[in-house]
């Protein structure tokens, strides 16, 4: 659900909670739509589970006035934060059971004190979150419902999945220890006995998942941050490389804000520069991460990854030359 429309839903759950009912003619003119856009917003409150009633004798709609939980005690800040995460960041990234969060936070928003929830509302107008890019996962709060399931009680899963390193789908059982959110997608880490080692699986890729009534016993505490060690992101290659890279003034300054690792180090040069160093695992996924600043870093150290950068910047001149 859009940012703009989360607002307008907000709304009319206000609205459906004062005494009276309110029909589609009268909540079009309240909101300024049309009729066919509150009955997509009374859609939407039906999906989450609130609890509204159509009578068709007064043609009017009400909200059970028993559905919310008594009051909660947050202050300014505690509540602002709660709904800026559900209605404005829960509303572009890909959280499980997204539709419960915006309940949750409607629930929250309704039993605030006035004063509260008046500047809640206010302040939500004037506060906006642009999300990069998220992986559509369409079956997510069903398979992250079931891997949660299977983590919790050491149940093993087949799973049918799309390889991007096979090409192709294949089938496998896993000892699911760990869900992960990162670079705009949900993945499950886990022993695959296909490949007798704990590896990383793409949510989305799952073709069809079914949990086993088989347990598996674990071995050792699972450290995903262990697991990963100085990997750029969550590759690990088995082989440490000393990378250092120079920015140009253009970026350098955008560079330097960001701590990307966690052996990150960097120093200014005087004509605006900057040297940034890290000692990463593997050079697949940092290779990526440099490629897209273009001709604004220049690769000093390794030599094998200026290499890569050189052959994929001479791959782009020839694949776009020719056109």
């Amino acid at each position: 659900m859009k940012s703009g429309r989360i607002g307008r839903v907000v709304q009319i759950l206000m609205t459906l909670q004062a005494a009276k009912g309110y029909g589609p003619d009268e909540l079009a003119k309240i909101f300024g739509t049309s009729r066919r856009t509150v009955f997509r917003d009374l859609k939407e409150l039906r999906a989450i589970g609130v609890p509204y009633h159509y009578d068709p004798k007064k043609g009017s709609y009400t909200l059970d006035p028993e559905f919310f939980l008594p009051p909660i005690d947050l202050n300014l800040q505690e509540a602002l934060s709660l709904l800026i995460l559900v209605h404005k960041f829960g509303a572009q990234t890909q959280i499980p059971f997204r539709k419960s969060a915006l309940l949750a936070g409607l629930k929250i928003e309704n039993n605030l004190p006035a004063r509260l929830k008046q500047y809640c509302k206010t302040a939500l107008q004037s506060i906006s979150t642009l999300i990069s890019a998220q992986a559509p996962t369409s079956r997510l709060d069903g398979i992250f419902a079931d891997l949660q399931r299977a983590i919790t009680g050491k149940k093993i899963v087949h799973i049918r999945y799309q390889s991007l390193f096979e090409n192709q789908a294949i089938d496998l059982d896993l000892h699911p220890c760990h869900l992960l959110y990162n670079h705009r997608a949900w993945y499950v880490l886990g022993f695959s006995q296909m490949h007798k080692s704990v590896r990383t699986f793409k949510l989305s890729r799952i073709i069809q998942m079914t949990t086993l009534d088989k347990c598996f016993v674990e071995a050792d505490h699972f450290d995903i941050y262990e697991y990963f060690g100085r990997a750029w992101s969550m590759i690990p290659e088995g082989r440490l490389h000393d990378v250092k890279l120079r920015f140009l003034p253009k970026v350098a300054q955008n560079v330097t804000e960001v701590h990307w690792h966690s052996t990150q180090k960097m120093q200014f040069d005087e004509d605006g520069s900057a040297l940034v160093e890290f000692r990463v695992d593997g050079l697949g996924e940092i290779f990526w991460w440099v490629l897209g600043y273009g001709d604004q870093v220049q690769v000093l150290a390794p030599k094998a990854l200026r290499d890569r950068i050189i052959w994929a910047a001479e791959n782009m001149i020839k694949l776009n030359r020719n056109l």
